[in-house]
């Protein structure tokens, strides 16, 4: 399952990124929103991490990976996510806990402008490999572009 919209497989576009909204019961003792792998999101879930007491004015990410998958919320406050095809940039404002952005593998992606208090959560479809990322801008648009 991949969420590309009416692209091809192989295809890739800045465009075929989205919001997921996830689930959201209403309750009035609380919310509550889950997110299931391979139905939620297109892949398996093998590490969870987040993000929190970032300083004013620091970034975050500022890399790639090579084959990992990622699904991004905040969990609290707010941060945007600029992401980078190689062809294009887009930026999303994220601050709401029941919906999400999948991440495919090769998009160039930092996160900035984090609210105080804010907290980013990542699903990621594999463990931590360092020889997954891409951590210089330049190897990664030359891999993107030799692509073809």
């Amino acid at each position: 399952m991949k969420v590309t919209g009416d692209l091809k497989e192989n295809q890739t576009s800045i465009q075929q990124y989205r919001l997921i909204d996830l689930p959201k019961i209403t309750d009035p003792r609380g919310n509550l929103t889950f997110v299931e792998a391979n139905k939620h999101i297109p892949f398996e879930i093998k590490r969870v991490f987040y993000v929190y007491d970032v300083p004013i004015g620091a970034e975050r990410a500022g890399h790639a990976h090579r084959k990992l998958q990622e699904f991004l919320v905040a969990i609290s406050g707010s941060f945007d996510v600029k992401i980078n095809d190689g062809y294009q940039e887009k930026k999303y404002h994220m601050s709401c806990s029941h919906s999400g952005l999948y991440l495919d593998s090769m998009i160039w992606c930092k996160i900035d402008n984090f609210s105080p208090g804010a907290v980013c959560m990542v699903l990621a479809s594999d463990f931590y490999d360092e020889s997954d990322y891409y951590r210089n801008y330049k190897d990664f648009i030359k891999a993107i572009k030799g692509r073809g």
